[in-house]
């Protein structure tokens, strides 16, 4: 019987502090290179919150409150053959310094404003602000 290859499902955490949010620099063979926001799959039989908030913790050892659903994105990565839905979610920072907790995904974290973005942004992100919502609006 062949296996039915399907979508992933992954969470995207906007994390606002002083009217900017944390993006951090990617390493792997998945968006190596790119900056995304914190985040990572969707585990079974978690909420989404409950993924944003563990996920936030994992990566970077801040604690964030004030969860709020925002949008998803299709994100199809045609070189490397993977198709994700990817759910996005605004948090508050809460507390914490940011510290990168998994060396060997992420290079590094910053702080950005929307009018000064690093380059180049992972697929999700780009096509998150395609889609024009301004999370410091919500």
């Amino acid at each position: 019987m062949e296996e039915i290859i399907r979508p992933k499902i992954g969470v995207g955490v906007i994390i606002r502090k002083e009217n900017k949010f944390l993006l951090g620099k990617r390493k792997g063979n998945h968006g190596g290179g790119y900056w995304a926001f914190p985040g990572g799959h969707l585990e079974m039989n978690e909420s989404i919150e409950e993924c944003a908030e563990r996920e936030v913790m994992e990566e970077t050892g801040l604690t964030v409150r004030n969860f709020k659903k925002l949008t998803f994105t299709n994100d199809i990565f045609l070189e490397t053959q993977k198709h994700y839905v990817t759910l996005f979610v605004v948090t508050d920072y809460q507390g914490g310094e940011v510290k990168i907790m998994e060396p060997d995904k992420c290079e590094g974290w910053g702080w950005f404003s929307l009018d000064n973005l690093p380059e180049p942004l992972f697929l999700p992100i780009q096509n998150f602000l395609a889609e024009k919502i301004d999370p410091f609006k919500i």
